[in-house]
């Protein structure tokens, strides 16, 4: 049987080698404090006492540490065990930096994949969980077995970086979403609406937005801005009051300033009556 390394047990480390450990897997551990290992080691698991003596013990070795400097970090002390080994990351970052590990990892004679985790650390283990890999295809493919005892998986691509890249969207998009409602639960509660009393209404506007998500995404990707439902100059007329009634409730409005500073833009080029997917344009001049 596939024997796998685990090095980095933070909460989503000890998610990943407890899976394993469910699984049947001969699993080997590290982390720079020994104590994080020691319900891992009483289900059964082997602990390495250096990051070298974990990737030698294993047929493939996730890495899950705070960032990809850590990761190098740790793939440096390494050093030659890590020649002939896969080595798969599964921490965020951005996709330069997995790029860049992709590099360090074939300059140590080793194979890299890079692999992003989706979902929290309850799921780790179940079908609900999804990893997200890039890199190379055999890798990927020698090591399902692997991968599947951990979550649903998806291959992206030969490009080191598209894990990443997708996991950086997806994560700009959660946090913005969470600051939004964050900033929205503020101004309600200035105008003495209680969080509890909004939060149905809030669903509301959860629920209106996955149609909306795929005609904007559609009209970006086919450069189609026109025959509009919500032109451009209207998102201006509600930022405007948007951004009054933050200052009126004694709420930060950096955020919104900032995006209509992009509406602003688009609407001075000429291109008010498009529709707002013409926005994101603005974005990245």
């Amino acid at each position: 049987m596939t024997t796998i390394s685990v090095l980095g047990l933070g909460p989503m480390g000890q998610a990943l080698a407890g899976a394993l450990l469910d699984a049947g897997f001969r699993t080997t551990v590290w982390n720079r404090t020994p104590a994080k290992a020691d319900a891992l080691r009483a289900r059964g698991a082997a602990w390495a006492s250096s990051p070298g003596e974990a990737v030698a013990a294993g047929d493939i070795t996730l890495v899950n540490v705070v960032d990809h400097p850590v990761v190098d970090a740790v793939l440096e002390a390494a050093g030659q065990a890590v020649a002939d080994h896969s080595i798969v990351g599964l921490t965020s970052d951005t996709p330069d930096n997995a790029r860049s590990t992709a590099k360090l990892v074939a300059d140590l004679g080793g194979g890299y994949l890079d692999g992003a985790i989706m979902t929290p650390t309850s799921t780790i283990g179940t079908p609900s969980a999804s990893i997200l890999f890039a890199g190379p295809r055999d890798i990927f493919d020698t090591h399902r077995d692997v991968f599947a005892a951990l979550a649903t998986t998806t291959w992206l691509g030969e490009d080191y970086g598209r894990a990443a890249s997708y996991d950086m969207a997806l994560l700009d998009l959660f946090w913005t979403s969470v600051s939004g409602f964050l900033h929205a639960l503020n101004v309600a509660q200035a105008n003495g609406v209680k969080p509890s009393e909004l939060l149905p209404h809030a669903h509301g506007i959860v629920g209106i937005l996955p149609p909306i998500f795929e005609e904007v995404a559609e009209r970006i990707e086919h450069d189609r801005h026109d025959d509009t439902s919500a032109p451009v100059s209207s998102v201006a007329a509600s930022l405007r009051h948007l951004i009054a009634a933050s200052h009126q409730a004694g709420v930060d409005s950096g955020a919104l300033k900032a995006f209509q500073r992009y509406v602003d833009a688009t609407v001075a080029k000429g291109r008010g009556d498009d529709e707002i997917s013409r926005i994101a344009e603005a974005m990245s001049e």
